[in-house]
């Protein structure tokens, strides 16, 4: 017999051997003879008041066997001589469509801009070392795209767009850890995901297709409103019928080719704003509601916060918990701030985006006469401004949280784990009114809600820009552009996601859309 039932430990608990077969033979009152193993099916934390509590959905087995390890197996057939299928990007999105086009039998050629994960880490020292930015090698572009070096977070609230387990299982077949099946909010961690992706691209060549680095699309020929080939920088044309856009959300050299070729873009709303940065062991003392350093059965301490501003949110993105700033400029003259994380999430600081939305149709009427490039536009003056303030290199302007607020320039900064390093600048007045407003009155209500969050020992650093796409590619039921036949926008850089999971599934929509009727 098989129970499936809800468990929970407190952190004493937890540190008590085969605690789970205890608590469930006293909920089943049964002997802990009968039961042969307790499998755990999710496991999450409750820390809102001041017991902390482990929560468990697990499976008991009662008197018969415990299961062996389950395999994940996926249907990869020998594409090597199949039809190909074209697909333009290999983050998230585009490493999916390709799994999912050898599975159904069709030959995957991908085309990357940047460089596989072990040359492109050269131009990540580049950037962060000497301040030099690849235009096509950063944290934006290269093998496994922004989410190669991000933190890895696979939690999403798109779980009717696609099979989300079977995402996660094809991750733990390439090499993630099964804890990213149980974990109430999975990630993996930027120091496994270069190894996890190298995996794929090794599964997509076994298989039979093929994965061109350093490989830029600079054109599309177009005859009858259908895509009849791809043109590349070297000036070389690969014939296409079928083509999968996942090129991400920062290629915005393909949203102003396909402007120019007079093909349909819609400008869509979006956020921006700024990275916030306290030590993590003030985000631990607040959430955890301990003094010094937490329990070490609990994980670096998150948060997740919101506030309506002026009929406008304003909200915490991407939070890393034991991470590290980057900068993820994707061209000279601009500043752009991210986040990631360790595994262990075990570094000294805690950061995360608190953005504004931006309404495109509402927010941003200087910048109407770039049509649907409003929003793109309005980001690249940003990042433009927070490259000048910070010095001309990717030193990043930055200020005390305390001093945004109160609208003073900061005499000294905090230490910070931003490598390209840091310069006060005034923020609060540089950003634009819009934003900048909102997020003072956001910080005092943040402060409000988690105590000891507002503290002049957090830095706010400017700028982060990039949380989705300002530009959608539109697409019809059948995924397709509505205007040119063969076309299939695909992830984050058409609109259609916002994190890694979401990504991945939209990828495996792509590319069952593409290969229908072909």
């Amino acid at each position: 017999m098989v129970r499936n039932i809800q468990l929970r430990t407190t952190l004493l608990e937890e540190s008590v051997d085969d605690i789970l077969r205890k608590k469930a033979s006293k909920y089943l009152g049964i002997p802990m003879e009968e039961i042969s193993a307790v499998n755990v099916l999710r496991k999450s934390i409750d820390a809102r008041k001041s017991t902390i509590y482990f929560n468990y959905k697990v499976s008991v087995y009662i008197n018969e066997p415990a299961p062996k390890n389950k395999e994940y197996k996926f249907d990869y057939k020998d594409v090597s001589k199949a039809k190909k299928i074209h697909i333009i990007g290999f983050g998230p999105a585009g490493m999916y469509a390709a799994l999912r086009c050898i599975e159904l039998g069709y030959r995957p050629i991908v085309l990357e801009r940047g460089k596989n994960v072990k040359d492109r880490r050269r131009d990540l020292k580049a950037i962060n070392r000497d301040h030099i930015v690849n235009e096509d090698s950063n944290y934006c572009f290269g093998e496994g795209g922004a989410g190669t070096y991000s933190d890895g977070k696979l939690y999403t609230r798109s779980l009717k767009r696609g099979d989300v387990r079977r995402i996660f299982e094809n991750l733990v077949f390439h090499g993630a850890t099964e804890q990213i099946l149980i974990d109430a909010h999975p990630h993996i961690g930027t120091n496994k995901l270069p190894k996890l992706v190298q995996n794929i691209r090794e599964t997509i060549i076994k298989y039979g297709g093929e994965i061109h680095f350093q490989t830029k699309v600079v054109d599309f020929t177009i005859v009858n409103n259908a895509i009849k080939a791809i043109v590349l920088q070297d000036g070389s044309e690969m014939q296409a019928e079928r083509v999968i856009l996942a090129t991400g959300h920062s290629a915005r050299d393909i949203y102003y080719l396909l402007n120019n070729k007079n093909i349909a873009l819609q400008a869509k709303s979006f956020a921006m704003g700024v990275r916030v940065e306290h030590p993590q062991h003030i985000i631990d003392s607040i959430q955890y509601h301990c003094k010094g350093l937490r329990n070490e059965l609990l994980p670096a301490a998150s948060y997740s916060l919101v506030e309506q501003v002026k009929d406008r949110g304003v909200y915490s993105f991407c939070m890393c918990p034991g991470g590290f700033i980057v900068p993820a400029a994707t061209a000279p003259g601009e500043v752009v701030v991210n986040g990631m994380s360790p595994s262990k999430r075990n570094n000294l600081f805690a950061n995360s985006g608190i953005v504004v939305e931006i309404n495109v149709d509402l927010d941003i009427h200087k910048y109407e006469h770039h049509g649907a490039l409003k929003g793109l536009e309005y980001q690249k003056d940003l990042e433009r401004l927070a490259f000048t303030s910070g010095g001309r290199t990717q030193t990043a302007p930055a200020q005390r949280l305390t001093d945004f607020v109160e609208g003073k320039l900061s005499t000294d900064l905090n230490p910070t784990s931003y490598q390209p390093g840091l310069k006060s600048a005034p923020l609060h007045s540089l950003l634009p009114k819009l934003i900048g407003s909102r997020l003072r009155s956001g910080f005092t209500a943040f402060g409000e809600k988690m105590k000891g969050y507002y503290t002049a020992e957090a830095n706010v650093v400017g700028v982060e820009s990039r949380t989705s796409s300002p530009v959608n590619i539109p697409r019809n039921e059948n995924l397709e552009h509505p205007e040119i036949k063969g076309l299939f926008p695909c992830g984050e850089g058409g609109g259609y996601a916002g994190g890694i999971v979401s990504a991945a599934m939209d990828g495996e929509r792509c590319a069952e859309a593409a290969l229908a009727g072909f």
